[in-house]
């Protein structure tokens, strides 16, 4: 399931904020160029390699706040698989408005694109399997919030979006606790009932410690397959796993053999090259 494009109460002043770092003081090139009579111009969003493209909903966002007479049309639909040479989208109005959202909207384009099209690499290496893919907290900050919906696109599952979403309990909190059984109840006495618990486990014993305090999520971290098979037997649905570090592409359908619900990996966002995207730039008597 998608996660859904943010609200523009929430995303536009993000993209005002991207939009004033671009920009400084003024466009210096373009409003020398073009003055209250800008030409209006055409301008055409063309992928230049294979890819998923992810981030159209940007396009319109970005030029109705540079000016809302720019039109957008969006000529293939959110999350499809496009070959090299694919027009994407197309905007026209004043030449000067869509010169100065072109950098912006290119640089989110296209590293919202190289996520999702990684994301869905990862995500068809594991069809057959009850396994899912889903995302960590890794992430651009500022970015978040795309960075995770770029791998919905992709047809990945989200983890948190931030730490209030869900208590996670690492290493170092078991350590500071000094135990699994102390830090769980310590948490559970501070947290909203609604709100789930998850134990990074590293070992067997861990792993049933995590079991017998009645936690809802399980993750088995940096674990060989053996020994994770036997986690996810022991634990035999009495809560989910996800399995976590150090998991490759390579080593993808290995770790779904062992029977994990999840499998958490940094590397879709975090290892996603961009895709490569242009803004082909004319005027035009509209």
């Amino acid at each position: 399931m998608t996660t859904p494009f943010p609200h523009p109460l929430i995303l536009d002043p993000l993209l005002i904020q991207w939009l004033q770092e671009d920009w400084g003081r003024g466009d210096r090139a373009t409003q020398a160029l073009f003055g209250r009579d800008t030409p209006l111009a055409q301008g055409t969003f063309l992928l230049k390699e294979a890819g998923v493209i992810a981030g159209l909903p940007l396009i319109e966002r970005i030029y109705h706040l540079i000016d809302q007479r720019v039109e957008c049309h969006l000529k293939v639909s959110e999350g499809t698989t496009c070959p090299a040479r694919t027009v994407v989208a197309v905007v026209e109005g004043p030449a000067q408005a869509l010169l100065m959202g072109e950098r912006v909207t290119l640089n989110l384009l296209q590293h919202l694109s190289g996520v999702a099209t990684m994301t869905r690499r990862y995500v068809e290496r594991l069809a057959g399997s009850k396994t899912c893919l889903v995302d960590t907290r890794k992430t651009t900050p500022g970015l978040r919030l795309l960075e995770k919906y770029a791998v919905s696109v992709g047809g990945g599952l989200n983890h948190r979006f931030g730490l209030d979403d869900a208590a996670m309990i690492k290493d170092n909190h078991i350590l500071a606790a000094g135990s699994i059984t102390e830090a769980v109840k310590r948490v559970r006495a501070q947290i909203p009932f609604l709100a789930p618990i998850e134990v990074e486990t590293e070992t067997l014993d861990q792993v049933q410690e995590a079991l017998n305090c009645g936690v809802q999520v399980i993750m088995l971290d940096n674990m060989t397959a053996p020994l994770m098979e036997e986690a996810v037997k022991l634990i035999a649905g009495h809560a989910h796993t996800e399995a976590s570090g150090g998991i490759t592409l390579e080593t993808l359908e290995t770790v779904a053999a062992t029977g994990v619900d999840y499998i958490s990996t940094s590397a879709t966002i975090t290892r996603a090259p961009w895709l490569d995207i242009s803004l082909d730039f004319r005027t035009t008597a509209l």
